[in-house]
């Protein structure tokens, strides 16, 4: 078995894979076309869990649970049911657990609101990404804005923790457009949302269009500004910022989120999912095929697996920690350094405040607006 069982994990992942179209910016383990090995899918997610509770004689009581993808609004009414049930059997959750199901708009049939209520769905997370059709349509995303609204007028009835993600950056949306979709936003029955930056991935098709031309994205000193506004807008409209891309009402930031981001321990199930005990790293095999047959042969062992080292551990914590408004306590990110690396270290911090991009107050080591934007530049100036 590997992850150690004496790890206290609180948080799962539960990675649904199958989407009814595939984005061309997704660098994620999902898949279109493969709605016929749902069912099989599903009993290898049972299998694969199953397998994990053996180890406990007592149920682990949990914090949050995420249902992540792919698309998981697409899950079967009958076997999302009975995924319940044996969550039920083997760990405990009560009104306290967060348990998010992520949503894509047109996949959702009202009558599933009160179902995914009734199940002890308590937060939704919905990819709205923009409210223009033929931009979405542009990059393969073929909601339409008709099914966003349709969402958000009946959803706000069952469930009162609403996140939405939004994409800042897209192709072929103007600055008033944005500040339209961020105006419209700001209306709905929503408690949190999440804002990110495009990200061209490497192997997507978005990156092949881009490198060829076929699609010209915005300049950076654009996405840039309008990130700064849209900082202030959200404040000014009730959302604090806690995290980069993460934004919220008094009382609703992402518990799950924070676990990643605290680098408490979680366990993911289901395809190419990562899990964490706290020193080592896991993640399951990525071809289907391989996953199915590992579950169905009770033979679960991970794809990848690491001991995360000391110089890891210290990256680890720069990057997670200055993801976070709340910033990283600077001793305790030092506290296993050798004299040399501290003075460099030390040295670099100092650097960054002469150049605004980083501050430092009551032992914490925040970044400014200007930092948040080039976060990844500043890791790896800090980084051994």
């Amino acid at each position: 078995m590997y992850c150690d069982i004496q790890a206290k994990t609180k948080s799962l992942y539960i990675h649904w894979p199958f989407c009814p179209y595939r984005c061309h910016y997704c660098p994620f383990v999902a898949l279109s076309g493969h709605d016929s090995f749902m069912e099989r899918y599903h009993r290898a997610l049972v299998q694969e869990i199953q397998h994990f509770g053996k180890n406990y004689d007592q149920k682990l009581s949990l914090d949050t649970i995420y249902f992540g993808g792919g698309t998981p609004s697409t899950y079967p009414d009958k076997l999302l049911l009975d995924m319940f049930a044996i969550l039920k059997s083997i760990f405990i959750c009560n009104d306290r657990t967060e348990i998010t199901l992520e949503v894509n708009p047109g996949t959702v049939r009202p009558e599933q609101l009160p179902f995914w209520r009734d199940l002890g769905i308590n937060r939704m997370s919905i990819g709205v990404q923009s409210l223009n059709d033929s931009v979405l349509h542009a990059i393969n995303r073929l909601q339409k804005s008709a099914d966003v609204y349709a969402l958000l007028e009946k959803a706000p009835l069952y469930f009162n923790n609403i996140s939405v993600d939004i994409i800042l950056g897209l192709p072929g949306v103007s600055v008033a457009e944005w500040k339209l979709l961020l105006s419209t936003i700001v209306a709905w029955d929503i408690t949190h949302i999440s804002m990110y930056v495009l990200e061209v991935h490497d192997t997507t098709p978005l990156y092949f269009s881009v490198l060829s031309k076929k699609v010209i994205l915005p300049c950076d000193d654009e996405v840039v500004d309008l990130y700064y506004w849209s900082r202030d807008f959200l404040a000014q409209h009730g959302f604090e910022q806690y995290e980069i891309s993460s934004f919220a009402r008094n009382g609703y930031r992402s518990r799950h989120n924070q676990t990643y981001w605290e680098r408490n321990p979680y366990k993911g199930f289901g395809l190419g999912a990562c899990s964490f005990d706290g020193t080592s790293r896991f993640q399951n095999e990525k071809n289907l095929v391989r996953y199915l047959e590992a579950a169905e042969s009770d033979q679960f062992m991970p794809f990848f697996e690491e001991a995360v080292t000391a110089e890891q551990i210290f990256s680890e914590k720069i990057m997670l920690g200055l993801r976070r408004v709340e910033g990283v306590k600077k001793d305790e990110v030092i506290a296993h350094l050798t004299n040399a690396q501290k003075d460099t270290f030390i040295a670099q911090v100092e650097v960054l405040k002469t150049e605004k991009l980083l501050i430092e107050r009551d032992g914490q080591l925040r970044l400014t607006p200007a930092g948040l934007i080039v976060e990844n530049e500043i890791i790896t100036r800090l980084s051994l």
